[in-house]
Parts: structure tokens; C-alpha cells; sequence
């Protein structure tokens, strides 16, 4: 007995000790006697040279972020490695999550350019085979003139804002008509090889580029062609503006630089918790999404936006992965070298009247001796054209011409386009509860608050917007990145800029006041019994994503075509499930009256008669 009293004493004393001279953990203050840990962390995060890691906790009156009573293992010099570190780590963490958006970007505009350069290169070629066959005495000095009308073409495609259909197609047809003008309606008129007379040519030459729509050789066939093309090239043009901007915005969004409050709050929660000798702690959630919300403000407001272009990318995706307006665009290339032919057969069917006002406005040209070479051709054309008198022009393609398959678009990597980029939709708005879930990976009873160890953050919550940002209890947010704020005006501009200019602004407007007046024959019945909290809202939005008039349930637009984009409302929020009975305002229920009679007759005696 004498023992065991004295090991009670023993273990005692042990405890006695245990308590006085070992701190305590959970209360956030440094080991007494070492820094260790925290130069070991120090050390292996590469954030500076471990010299600055004190080997003992001391005080230093010269810390701005972490301040905290008792001995700390920070410095100064510390802290303003912690903040380059910690900005870096952001910015690192950022640009991997949008990795796969870039890749996603990138590769499918070099896809298309491509599609779209071959397409121009094989219908290039075709038309220049036109002067071949039916006009060699313009075979060469036209290949040029097509080469550079296709280059434009091509340059309209891929989106650049200095081309212009309208002034390609006029360039084309003015440089065309001296030599129509010369080799088809006046054989005769030749080139001298004197100086004198090849000046008086140019001028000449330069006089019908000039007065070339005034003559009107071509009647309406360049305006035909430029009406063909606008429409056909339409959605291919808009969906390389789109793509392109799309990169540039991802760019701004890796290149954007976080201020200097961003810095302290991500170092009160990532390291200052280091500086009491707690390096494994973890943030609270609560936390990190304040302080992530402050620092992305810039790259949260681009959320709506950038959910607009993401499905005006969708539908015009959709567009050219369709057979019918594939081939709009297709044919429409193809029939350049029809336009071009009925043009010419035009102006040969109207060469006298044509001849006659050419010599009223630039004076009349002399003849001169031609080479026997071209005679035999201008002969055939001549007769061509007089065959033609009664009717339009009907080339078309040689019998052994056809588009080769790799120039049509693959409908199979446009679908998975459409698929791929959809999941981005919401990309900016979740970008900083992204960057908050790596930090959330192993999951504590305790966690980081900025000041201390605690159980749950206390503090609020705040919103992403950066009106929401004035009431953030982490950090002072003023205003956003200048960057960023011009990459939202651009998408805002482009978007609503494209929508008109491919006539789906109205229609999208229509469809969108079609399926609010649809949601409201259907569910507005019970509108006054009901409100948000009741489902009625997601209510909505599952019979408009019925419609299927956009991949994404509604159509692209901007603030007045498509209500703002919302983050997906996690399930934990959302109110439990109602049955409706289709084609009833109200849920399937007893009436008061009814139940009543009910309880009545069964309360009441019955006597059989």
C-alpha cells in the first residue's frame, strides 16, 4: 500500500511539472526554447534565406502583419519574404487551375484558323482555274488579283478588325475591270511598247479603277458576292473574335497583380500562424474565402461576362458544327468563281454601252497591235458570251472537283468543344472558393483564424462583387485592376457587338421573354403562394433548361438578353424537394372542408334501414 501511495505521489509531481514548464499547444504560442519547426518549414517552402529564421522566439517591436502578444519566431525581414512568397504561390496556383482553359483556348483557335485556311487555300485555286479554262487571256494578270481577294477572305475569318469584305470585294472588281475592259469588250486596243504610250495607258488604266463603280460593268454581282459572304462567313469570324479575346482575357487574369493589402491578409492566413510555432494548422474556410475574394475582386467581376461569351461560344460552336450552315459556308466560298464569272459575262453582254461611257468619262483609247496568241481566245470568249445572251451564267464545278474531306469541319471535335468549354461557364465566379479548396484538403477540428486558434470562424462572410467587398472584415478593397477592368468592358462590347451583328440580339430577347412568359402559364399560378425559398426559383430555371434552345438553357447575351450569371447553389441550401402535379397551380392537397365532413361521418352513429 506504502507503494502505490508513493507512485500517486510520483505521477502527481509529473503532472504539477508538465503543467508549469511545458506550454500548451492549443493556446498558439512558441516553443519557448526553439524555432525549429518553423525554420524547418521555413526551409523546405523556399521562401528565403534561412538565416533570417531566429533559432529562439523572441520579440520584435518592427512586425506590420503579425503582431501578437508573447515571443514570436518572426522578423521583419521574415515578413516581407513571406509576402513575396505567398504572392507568387497565388499567382502559381491561379495559372494552374486556368492551364487547361488556355490549352483548351489555343488549341481549338488553331483548329479552326486551319479548318479555315484550307477551306480559303482549295477555293482559291478553284477560282483561279476559272481564267484557265474560260479566260486565259486574263489567266495571268488575274491569279494576283484572286490571290489577294482570298487573303482578305482569310483575314476576315480569322477576325482581324482592319478587313473588310465589302472593300476586298470592291478592290477585287476595280482592278479587274481595265482588263476586262481591254482583253474582253475592246480586243482591239493593244499595248505599245513606247513610253509615251504606256503612260497613257496607266492613266487610263487608273481612270477605270475609279470611275469603275459609277460604269457599273458588273452590275449587281459585287454586291451579290459581298451579301453571300457576310452571311456565310458570319459565325466563323465571330467565333475567332470570340476565341481570341477569350485568350487574352485568361492572359490578363495570370498577369494581374495582387496589391499590397491582398499580400498581408494571405500572409495573416497562410504564415502568421507559423510565427507561434503552428505550422501544420490549416485556415478556417471562412478565412481564405473573405481574403480570396478581396485579392480576385477584378477577376470575380469578369464572371458574368465571361458567362455570356462562353455560351454565345457554345451556339456559334453549334452553328458551324451543323451540316446546313457548315455548308453555307462552304458554298459560299465555292461560289465566288460563279460571281465572278457572271460578272464578266455582264459586262461582255453590256460592252457597247459600257465602251460608250468609259470614252464620255476617260476619253477614248487608241489601238494598237495585239499579239496573235491571244486572238484565237478572245474569239471563244466572244462567242461564249454571245451564247449567252438569254440566260444567267450556270458554271459550276468540274465534274472531278469536289472539296476534300479534311476542309469540312469535324463535327465530332466541335461537339467536344462545345462540351469542354461549358464547364468554364462559371469559372471566374468560383475561381477563389477553388483556391480555397486546395487549402481545405485535409480537413481539422481546429483551424486558423489570422489571429488565433479557434473552432469556427467567426467573422462574415462576404460576397464576391466589389460592392460586396465594402463590407469585408479581412481587408480594404477599394477598387479593381485597371487590366481587368478594360478585359470586362471588352467582353461586355464584343458580346453584345456580335449579337447584333449576327441578328441574334432580337431573337435571343424574344426567346428570353418567350420562356418567362412560359415559366409564368406554368408555375406563375401559385406565384402569390409562393417565393424563393419554396423552390420556385430553381422551379424555373429546370423548365427553361427544357426548352433546349442553348446549351446552357438560355440563349447568349448580355445584361438585357440573359439575366446574370448565378454560382450553382450547393445542395445543402437548396429546400427540400415538392411534388406538383403537372398542369396544377397548387401541390395535391385536402381541403379543410373536406376533411372535416370526413371526421364528421365517421363520428356519427349509423343505423342501417
Amino acid at each position: 500500500m506504502f507503494r502505490a501511495a508513493l507512485q500517486n505521489v510520483d505521477l502527481f509531481w509529473v503532472i504539477l511539472l508538465y503543467v508549469v514548464f511545458v506550454p500548451e499547444t492549443g493556446c498558439g504560442s512558441a516553443d519557448a526554447d526553439s524555432c525549429h519547426e518553423v525554420k524547418t518549414a521555413y526551409m523546405m517552402r523556399q521562401i528565403g534565406p534561412v538565416e533570417l529564421v531566429p533559432d529562439r522566439p523572441g520579440t520584435d517591436d518592427s512586425l506590420r502583419v503579425c503582431v501578437h502578444p508573447g515571443p514570436s519566431c518572426c522578423t521583419s525581414k521574415m515578413e516581407d519574404s513571406y509576402m513575396a512568397a505567398v504572392r507568387s504561390e497565388t499567382q502559381q496556383k491561379m495559372r494552374s487551375y486556368s492551364f487547361e482553359l488556355k490549352y483548351l483556348i489555343a488549341g481549338h483557335t488553331k483548329a479552326y484558323h486551319e479548318t479555315f485556311e484550307s477551306l480559303v487555300s482549295f477555293t482559291s485555286n478553284l477560282t483561279s482555274t476559272l481564267f484557265d479554262s474560260a479566260y486565259s487571256s486574263l489567266a495571268s494578270n488575274c491569279r494576283p488579283l484572286v490571290f489577294h481577294l482570298f487573303s482578305d477572305i482569310k483575314r476576315h475569318l480569322s477576325g482581324d478588325s482592319n478587313s473588310s469584305l465589302d472593300n476586298a470585294v470592291r478592290r477585287f472588281y476595280n482592278d479587274l475591270f481595265p482588263l476586262v475592259y481591254r482583253r474582253l469588250l475592246n480586243p482591239g486596243i493593244g499595248h505599245l511598247s513606247t513610253p509615251s504610250y504606256s503612260s497613257l495607258s496607266t492613266n487610263h488604266d487608273e481612270c477605270l479603277r475609279l470611275t469603275r463603280q459609277d460604269v457599273s460593268p458588273f452590275g449587281l454581282h459585287p454586291r451579290l458576292l459581298v451579301s453571300s459572304l457576310s452571311r456565310a462567313l458570319g459565325p466563323g469570324r465571330a467565333l475567332s473574335r470570340l476565341l481570341q479575346l477569350a485568350g487574352e482575357v485568361v492572359n490578363a487574369t495570370e498577369k494581374t497583380t495582387l496589391s499590397r493589402e491582398c499580400g498581408r491578409g494571405l500572409v495573416r492566413m497562410q504564415y502568421c500562424s507559423h510565427c507561434r510555432g503552428l505550422t501544420l494548422i490549416r485556415p478556417c474556410t471562412g478565412l481564405c474565402v473573405n481574403i480570396m475574394r478581396g485579392c480576385l475582386v477584378g477577376v470575380s467581376e469578369l464572371g458574368a461576362p465571361w458567362g455570356s461569351l462562353v455560351v454565345l461560344l457554345q451556339r456559334l460552336a453549334a452553328t458551324l458544327a451543323t451540316s446546313s450552315n457548315h455548308n453555307s459556308m462552304e458554298l459560299a466560298l465555292l461560289a465566288v468563281r460563279n460571281h465572278v464569272n457572271d460578272a464578266i459575262l455582264h459586262a461582255q453582254l453590256h460592252g457597247p454601252r459600257i465602251t460608250a461611257t468609259v470614252e464620255k468619262v476617260c476619253g477614248p483609247q487608241a489601238a494598237g497591235s495585239m499579239t496573235t496568241s491571244t486572238q484565237p481566245t478572245i474569239l471563244h470568249t466572244t462567242t461564249h458570251a454571245a451564247s449567252a445572251t438569254t440566260e444567267k451564267s450556270s458554271v459550276t464545278l468540274p465534274p472531278s472537283v469536289d472539296p476534300p474531306n479534311h476542309h469540312r469541319l469535324q463535327l465530332q471535335a466541335r461537339r467536344e468543344f462545345q462540351g469542354s468549354i461549358q464547364r468554364y461557364q462559371w469559372f471566374f465566379s468560383e475561381l477563389p472558393e477553388m483556391l480555397c479548396e486546395s487549402e481545405m484538403e485535409v480537413e481539422q477540428h481546429t483551424c486558423w483564424s489570422g489571429q488565433d486558434v479557434v473552432e469556427s470562424y467567426a467573422g462574415r462572410v462576404v460576397g464576391s462583387t466589389l460592392k460586396a467587398q465594402k463590407e469585408n472584415p479581412e481587408m480594404t478593397v477599394r477598387n479593381t485592376d485597371p487590366v481587368l477592368k478594360a478585359a470586362k468592358q471588352k467582353l461586355e462590347q464584343l458580346t453584345q457587338e456580335l449579337l447584333v451583328e449576327l441578328g441574334w440580339a432580337s431573337k435571343a430577347r424574344g426567346r428570353g421573354e418567350e420562356e418567362e412568359g412560359g415559366s409564368a402559364q406554368t408555375d406563375g399560378g401559385s406565384g402569390d403562394d409562393c417565393d424563393d425559398e419554396d423552390g420556385c426559383e430553381a422551379s424555373g430555371e429546370e423548365s427553361g433548361d427544357e426548352t433546349g434552345d442553348a446549351p446552357s438553357g438560355r440563349s447568349p447575351g448580355t445584361k438585357d438578353v440573359a439575366p446574370p450569371p448565378r454560382r450553382p447553389v450547393p445542395p445543402q441550401h437548396l429546400s427540400p424537394p415538392q411534388v406538383a402535379v403537372h398542369g396544377s397551380a397548387h401541390t395535391t392537397m385536402f381541403e379543410p372542408l373536406t376533411m372535416v365532413t370526413l371526421l364528421l361521418l365517421l363520428l356519427s352513429p349509423w343505423e342501417p334501414r
